[in-house]
């Protein structure tokens, strides 16, 4: 008993991570009908930007977060501006062009770090606590608590503020939110702007979990999708719960069946949800063909 509930816990605070990663995701697939292939290397390049910090200036990388999040977002709408927004009309080839970002992204920092591997160790990083039987590593419950933290707030926010409203509605109707004054391209720089800088904010908490490397961004980049089509396209509190449920999956599927085969039990469990339930487990009939309908 004792080993199954170290194995949940395990799973929860590693789809802690898998939820931090595809929320930011997810907001751009429901605001802007993208599917972004570059993300998990956007969360790449803030890691590495994070490690810059932490190299140069000696800062750690939970303070450092307060200097990656806006690089991040003006980093975010720069790619919406100069990549997403010239293709507007034409979102076959912007999801083309994510996939030739994510080329970019990979081969420049490659080229610029060799390949050579960093890490970023703190002392958050070796604190381990236990809580009767279970075993549970700091840093990744800090990565939960913020992934709860992050969705929670973003779901309010899309549901309560003006901008979450306007953002909504033109997802809804893009014609009828036109008309009713709200200004397109300030709403999708925004989102892609939050997109980036909640990778950001991803990066600073994962710094002390991996090692960096130039394809890091590839060991998110499949869960993530995975856990935006479970939870609900365009659904905030969707990936968040998607990302939990993959995560005890895998680490149920990993110790009970076969560590090869922890992603393979996942997919075929996104597979079945597909089948049965297009939507996602959280949105709503047709979100999938339409975007953001009502779950925040």
């Amino acid at each position: 008993m004792d080993t199954f509930l170290n194995i949940l816990v395990a799973g929860l605070l590693l789809g802690g991570i898998y939820s931090l990663v595809s929320i930011g995701l997810n907001l751009v697939f429901g605001v802007l009908r993208v599917v972004n292939f570059a993300h998990g290397a956007v969360v790449m390049v803030a890691l590495y930007v994070t490690y810059f910090f932490y190299a140069v200036f000696g800062l750690d990388p939970y303070i450092a977060v307060v200097l990656v999040v806006p690089i991040m977002f003006v980093f975010g709408m720069g790619i919406y501006w100069f990549i997403l927004r010239p293709l507007q009309d034409e979102p076959m080839m912007q999801t083309f062009a994510t996939f030739g970002l994510l080329i970019v992204l990979q081969n420049t920092v490659l080229a610029i770090t060799r390949g050579e591997p960093h890490s970023m160790n703190t002392e958050l990083s070796r604190l381990v606590f236990s809580i009767g039987p279970l075993n549970v590593s700091a840093v990744r419950a800090l990565s939960l608590v913020v992934a709860t933290i992050i969705a929670g707030g973003l779901a309010a926010a899309l549901r309560y503020t003006l901008t979450g409203k306007a953002i909504r509605g033109l997802i809804q109707d893009r014609p009828v939110g036109v008309l009713m004054g709200i200004n397109v391209r300030q709403m999708y720089t925004l989102c892609v702007g939050m997109s980036a800088a909640l990778a950001g904010v991803a990066a600073a908490l994962l710094a002390p979990i991996y090692s960096l490397s130039p394809g890091l961004g590839d060991d998110f980049i499949l869960p993530a999708f995975a856990v935006v089509v479970l939870g609900g396209l365009g659904s905030t509190m969707g990936a968040y719960f998607g990302g939990l449920l993959v995560g005890i999956i895998e680490a149920l599927a990993g110790f009970y069946i076969d560590p090869t085969l922890k992603q393979a039990i996942w997919f075929l469990v996104f597979i079945a949800v597909l089948i049965l339930r297009p939507s996602g487990l959280m949105g709503r009939l047709g979100a999938e063909e339409v975007g953001l309908r009502g779950n925040a």
